[in-house]
């Protein structure tokens, strides 16, 4: 299975892939082509991590699982 963690910051992919799964891969930003700045204008990180996943799934379809 691979999930889009909607970041570049590879250091951040390597510790959260450490704590994974080995059945899951994280998929980074430029992993997916994704290279302009992803937008985040709300007031809290879980606003932000929605629009964030709502954006990768409209601009490059990949499935949205924000909660």
């Amino acid at each position: 299975m691979k999930l889009v963690f909607a970041t570049n910051n590879k250091n951040k992919i390597k510790e959260v892939q450490a704590l994974m799964p080995k059945y899951i891969e994280l998929l980074s930003l430029q992993d997916i082509g994704c290279f302009e700045e992803v937008p985040e204008s709300q007031l809290t990180i879980k606003g932000n991590a929605i629009q964030k996943a709502e954006y990768i799934k409209e601009h490059y379809g990949f499935d949205c699982f924000a909660d």
